[in-house]
């Protein structure tokens, strides 16, 4: 409940300035509400929902949208915030055969994970939906940056192979989003740490893949994962192109009573924060 409350006591504060704290707007710059954004989001296979990791509002709309959702039926959940390893806790949990305290003990959880993703956890088991651990054990991905790239996963067992996505993997390098990520950190970045960018974005494809039958499958994931349609819906195209795919990107303006620019065409919708908004962390 701290969440919510964070975020209708900010909704009341930047109201004055603005009306509104966050407004929706689709791929072109054009407002829209929540209500169409459901109703076309209905009408998807799969929706990968970008967020920015401390913001409420994201959060809080991502809850919103998983209620929607599942108000009309079939529906499946999944997270990059859940590592593939811990399927079985997050499974236990879900079951209730454990409690928060045993998920905390036998999962890798996020340090935000009891504000922003409990909720999200709680509402699949209240109303025993799946929900899908997606992500690659952070461990791995740190060795293909810091050991050779994919090569250093070959000495993994079949185990723990089976965590991630198939190898080899399909890689790009040209995609914009990967370029971004060698652009943004300069001297510090190496081919290496974008290759581990893609076997993240290619396990969570993997999963949602894998576990997705019918209905709809509904992905949380940092919005950088899905943004410009790359990253995770890649991989996704490139397996099953027949599948209808829906987008959504966060972001954080001064002014949110038009769609910045550079933000124009990141994902079907676009949720604009007023950059004053409370963080979670």
């Amino acid at each position: 409940m701290k969440i919510l409350t964070a975020v209708f006591v900010f909704i009341g504060t930047i109201s004055f300035a603005q009306e509104a704290a966050y407004i929706i707007y689709t791929s072109s710059g054009k407002k829209t509400t929540y209500k169409k954004m459901v109703r076309e989001l209905a009408e998807k296979d799969i929706i990968l929902f970008g967020e920015l990791h401390d913001n409420p509002i994201a959060h809080w709309l991502e809850l919103e949208l998983t209620k929607s959702l599942d108000a009309k039926g079939d529906l499946t959940l999944g997270a990059e915030m859940f590592e593939a390893d811990n399927q079985q806790a997050v499974n236990d949990y879900l079951a209730g055969a454990t409690d928060a305290k045993g998920l905390d003990s036998t999962a890798r959880l996020w340090s935000n994970h009891r504000t922003d993703y409990a909720p999200l956890l709680d509402y699949a088991r209240d109303r025993n939906l799946s929900f899908v651990a997606t992500n690659i054990p952070r461990s791995y991905a740190a060795m293909v940056n810091k050991n050779g790239g994919f090569s250093a996963l070959d000495s993994l067992s079949e185990e723990e192979k089976s965590w991630m996505a198939p190898l080899p993997i399909e890689f790009d390098a040209t995609l914009p989003q990967y370029k971004k990520i060698l652009d943004m950190l300069g001297d510090h970045a190496t081919p290496d740490l974008v290759k581990a960018q893609a076997m993240k974005d290619a396990t969570m494809a993997h999963f949602i893949l894998a576990n997705y039958s019918s209905g709809r499958f509904l992905h949380f994931n940092g919005a950088f994962h899905s943004n410009y349609y790359e990253g995770i819906l890649w991989y996704l195209q490139q397996e099953r192109p027949e599948l209808k795919y829906g987008t959504i990107s966060t972001v954080s303006q001064s002014n949110i009573n038009s769609l910045d620019r550079e933000n124009k065409g990141i994902a079907d919708y676009v949720i604009v924060v007023d950059e004053d908004m409370t963080s979670t962390y």
